[in-house]
């Protein structure tokens, strides 16, 4: 049961960023209900597709904020061995580190720890979903010119946790019995970035062969 997981006492409460909800009533409330629906059906491809008569913005929008939470949730789950100790740098196998930079706070990159990385993060993220100058939650407030790009970035970074977790923890996730959950979850992610052409495939190059394995089935 991945809540009783997530809620373990014995993690940092830090990294694990409360959920973000979507408004009750809503119309991306009805979207997201329309989203899970789909999803039931098992056939991810046919999830992703923008719903006809939507607007591509608030289908983005609404798929980001359920992304941040699914990987909140399952990097929740991990945190008691991602460890300053185990994970001094935040990377994804050998080839791949990442330093930290946001642009206003941090603007030149620094190296930093892999739970300091993600706690970074996800703070930041959440401080964009948050933001209802970018990420409106009232019907008929339009979405902001720049919207598509900072999706982007943020889909961008969440991909990094999802490397992490694979490259540096996937033996925990299995003792957690957490591998069809993340491989479903990472599976849907993938295809949405895809369907809209949202993360670069240079920034997927970590991940590049699980990739090629999770999705040549549904060709």
């Amino acid at each position: 049961n991945i809540s009783c997981l997530s809620c373990s006492g014995s993690r940092s409460s830090k990294t694990f960023k409360p959920k973000k909800n979507i408004p009750e009533g809503s119309h991306q409330y009805e979207l997201l209900k329309h989203a899970e629906a789909t999803l039931g059906s098992g056939n991810l491809r046919m999830a992703v597709m923008l719903p006809e008569g939507e607007d591509l913005n608030e289908w983005v929008a609404v798929n980001t904020v359920d992304f941040f939470n699914q990987i909140n949730m399952l990097y929740g789950t991990i945190t008691d061995f991602c460890t300053e100790e185990s994970c001094p740098v935040m990377s994804a196998g050998p080839k791949y580190e990442y330093h930290w930079a946001d642009g206003t706070n941090i603007k030149k990159p620094i190296k930093c720890s892999a739970p300091k990385y993600i706690d970074y993060l996800m703070t930041w993220v959440q401080d964009q979903l948050d933001d209802e100058t970018l990420f409106p939650s009232k019907i008929g407030v339009p979405f902001p010119k720049n919207f598509m790009s900072v999706a982007k970035t943020i889909l961008k970074r969440l991909f990094r946790v999802y490397a992490h977790i694979y490259h540096q923890h996937f033996d925990p996730v299995i003792q957690l019995q957490e591998e069809a959950h993340l491989n479903t979850s990472f599976k849907h992610f993938i295809f949405f970035v895809q369907e809209f052409n949202l993360i670069d495939r240079r920034e997927l190059a970590p991940l590049q062969e699980l990739i090629e394995k999770l999705t040549s089935k549904d060709r």
